[in-house]
């Protein structure tokens, strides 16, 4: 018998030593998006601050799971190694210049794929707002509640700027979550649909209708507001609309080792 374990322990010690092997795991990249992490929460979702835009309304009250979200919005240097890792096509950049301005003119599986690539997903609605609004305050805003220093905050149509700018470039909210109002809106995992009506009975996957948020460069100042909700097919483009990744601690712990049967300290990505 003791012959036996013995030999399951070695097994399982060159099991764990291959997992670890840089053969096993995903393709290194210098460009890897930051994460920060986001404690869980239960807030009000919707029009916190007017309680008149009817489709952020009924408000109601969520309960979101800790997890972790990009700290910049994904940029042309991130998307374009994975594309040529994958053998996509490099999305277009109107001669703008590529770098590190935030990526765009690519659709919401083109994001999803991105995500993936790193073992994450897109932010699910909920994520999103919750940390726009630095873990579910009352922001009319990502960063503030006055539309005064909104610039301080974001890239707007006010900015005079014809094309996403550069992630970061502003000041982040108080999470450190940089461009959450304004610069590119970011699509999500979620399907758009009424909060009134959850349960629609139209075939959500079939319609493709996704939600993204944060509003713009090119949109008028109403829709950089934190509940403030867009729709867009999943297979259109925009110069507008590019995305971050996310991704929760309990869905990183699932892709740990053995999972269940050993005892490890929680991962992260």
């Amino acid at each position: 018998m003791n012959e036996i374990l013995r030999i399951f322990l070695l097994a399982l010690i060159f099991v764990f030593s291959l997992s670890n092997c840089s053969v096993f795991k995903n393709t290194p990249s210098t460009s890897k998006p930051e994460m920060v992490f986001v404690e869980g929460g239960t807030f009000l979702m919707g029009d916190v601050i007017k309680r008149s835009n009817s489709d952020a309304l009924p408000l109601h009250e969520v309960n979101i799971k800790d997890f972790y979200i990009g700290k910049y919005e994904i940029t042309f240097e991130q998307y374009d190694e994975f594309a040529l890792n994958t053998g996509r096509e490099l999305p277009n950049d109107r001669d703008y210049g590529r770098g590190q301005r935030a990526v765009v003119y690519i659709n919401w599986h083109d994001a999803q794929a991105f995500c993936n690539y790193w073992g994450w997903r897109l932010p699910t609605e909920k994520e999103w707002e919750y940390a726009a609004r630095s873990r579910g305050k009352k922001m009319q805003f990502s960063g503030t509640n006055n539309i005064d220093s909104l610039d301080v905050y974001a890239v707007t149509k006010n900015s005079n700027i014809n094309f996403s700018y550069l992630a970061g470039s502003k000041k982040p909210n108080e999470l450190g979550l940089y461009d959450m109002s304004g610069n590119v809106l970011e699509m999500t995992g979620s399907f758009y649909q009424s909060y009134s009506a959850p349960d629609s009975i139209i075939n959500l996957q079939d319609r493709g209708l996704r939600v993204v948020r944060g509003g713009s460069f090119l949109e008028n100042i109403s829709t950089n507001q934190t509940f403030w909700r867009v729709g867009t097919y999943d297979l259109m483009i925009h110069n507008d609309v590019g995305f971050r990744c996310a991704v929760s601690q309990e869905e990183l712990n699932k892709q740990g080792f053995l999972n269940g049967l050993f005892q490890f300290k929680e991962k992260q990505p």
